[in-house]
């Protein structure tokens, strides 16, 4: 169990604000029902609200869960069946994404969790957000994964939903991986485990996501391009639609291009898919070089993009990200 903050191990609260708090072994002390399910090592990393996560933050995160599956016993047999982060809930998708692209060959269960309430509290999800986590952990299911709500969604598809209730998080493109009801219903979709591979730590965070508005002025995004931006997401209406005729953002896409900096479609809608091709500002985009990502959200493409562009080396960065959102790394499309 691999701890970073969040509100599950915060204090305060009204009329404070809350804030992160000292993570001790209270938390199996005050979970008993965890020692049941599995011998559980923690180990702290950071103690962050997930609103100060940056993608460094990602990258270490990602070397720590990587080492623990590499670890093994006296006996040569594997250390541990799974692991669990403690994550807050705030960036908690994007890091779910970052990690599922991060970790290669992946062949036991990366399980996310948090809650909307601290742990201390009386009336809390932490305990069973905590305990389905853990137990998820244990089975076959070789992905990275948010264990939320009596859930478990793949990670580089969800999303958070809501910011007070505690169904925080939903998939609307993917079915959960697993429900946890009165049995354990475990979806057909669950990827197959994966050849271990080596680490890469390579990312590149000059990435700018912007939301497409009626008025969104293409100056300021002209200028972010001179400024040194590597790579830009988009967040169209619709099916990937832009604006093609007052404030067009289409030369934008093609300035973008022609300074090798890869332009990535999403759209705005939590189902449904990008299709280029469907209307005329899309189609212009796709013209002037944008890559469409079809039913990817945001939250992913953004981490894909980093993690795609870090790889490029000295290549091109538009046939980095152009190679990347044609496959799927992850189920993440």
């Amino acid at each position: 169990m691999l701890h970073t903050g969040g509100t599950l191990m915060m204090r305060g609260g009204d009329p404070t604000p809350l804030r992160p708090d000292v993570y001790t072994s209270d938390l199996l002390t005050e979970l008993p029902v965890l020692h049941r399910i599995a011998d559980i090592e923690t180990r702290i990393l950071f103690n962050y609200d997930s609103s100060d996560m940056q993608p460094h933050h990602w990258v270490e995160l990602g070397a720590a869960v990587h080492g623990a599956l590499d670890e093994r016993r006296g006996d040569g047999s594997r250390a541990f069946d799974g692991v669990v982060v403690l994550h807050g809930t705030d960036t908690m998708a994007y890091t779910a994404s970052a990690l599922a692209f991060l970790l290669p060959g992946l062949d036991r269960p990366v399980v996310m969790t948090g809650a909307q309430r601290p742990l201390a509290e009386v009336r809390t999800d932490a305990r069973s957000n905590l305990v389905d986590a853990c137990h998820l952990a244990t089975m076959d299911l070789p992905e990275v994964g948010i264990g939320f709500n009596a859930k478990m969604l793949r990670g580089c598809r969800a999303m958070k939903m809501d910011a007070w209730g505690l169904d925080a998080f939903g998939s609307p493109s993917c079915p959960p991986l697993v429900t946890l009801g009165v049995t354990v219903e475990r979806g057909s979709h669950v990827l197959a485990p994966r050849t271990r591979r080596d680490y890469d730590a390579r990312i590149e965070q000059r990435v700018l996501a912007v939301r497409v508005f009626p008025g969104l002025d293409p100056k300021l995004l002209l200028g972010a391009l001179r400024a040194g931006v590597r790579g830009v997401v988009l967040e169209g209406f619709g099916s990937g639609n832009i604006p093609r005729l007052e404030n067009s953002l289409v030369p934008v896409v093609q300035d973008a291009v022609a300074r090798d900096v890869p332009v990535v479609v999403v759209s705005q809608c939590a189902r449904g898919a990008v299709d280029l091709t469907r209307y005329e500002g899309g189609a212009a985009a796709l013209g002037g070089g944008a890559i469409g990502a079809g039913t990817m959200t945001a939250e992913a493409a953004v981490a894909k993009l980093m993690i795609a562009l870090g790889r490029a080396g000295e290549g091109s960065r538009l046939d980095a990200a152009k190679r990347a959102f044609g496959e799927s790394w992850a189920g993440e499309v």
